[in-house]
């Protein structure tokens, strides 16, 4: 956020939540632009036992490791390796007032009603743009490609 810029509402504390296995820049961009909005940035790293509960896959890099990374990206002011996909349970560990999810979720009935959910206790969810044309599940598709070809 530039100086003087009133297009964007500075919050106190933001959270958001994720996997980040394989670190790239979708995850950096989506990190930068949520520290644009709030002076502190808390930012939850799902364990493995979360990822395996919901995604049935392994992460490839061990939560420690994640949380290690995000918590040495400049944006990030603490990260914590989270066991629940609750935004509510999280709202009352952490007390943001800001939490941030990639634009490729808008519409989806889950976040709908979790925007609903953490408005009604004066929380603002705000979509921020996901980078296009990576992730990490199109990344460890591109490197089984590459081993295949091998």
């Amino acid at each position: 956020m530039k100086q003087g810029d009133n297009k964007v509402k500075k919050y106190k504390k933001g959270y958001t939540q994720g996997v980040y296995d394989m670190f790239h820049i979708g995850h950096l961009n989506l990190l930068n632009h949520a520290k644009e909005y709030c002076d502190y940035l808390v930012v939850g790293v799902n364990s493995d036992a979360l990822v395996e509960s919901y995604k049935h896959k392994k992460p490839v890099i061990h939560e420690n490791e994640r949380k290690s990374i995000v918590e040495n990206i400049k944006a990030v002011d603490e990260a914590v390796i989270v066991e629940t996909l609750d935004k509510i349970e999280q709202l009352n560990n952490f007390g943001y007032d800001v939490i941030f999810i990639g634009d490729d979720w808008k519409g989806n009935a889950r976040w709908e009603e979790t925007k609903r959910q953490l408005g009604d206790r004066g929380v603002d969810l705000i979509f921020l743009p996901y980078t296009h044309g990576v992730s990490s599940t199109i990344l460890r598709k591109e490197e089984g490609e590459k081993i295949g070809d091998s």
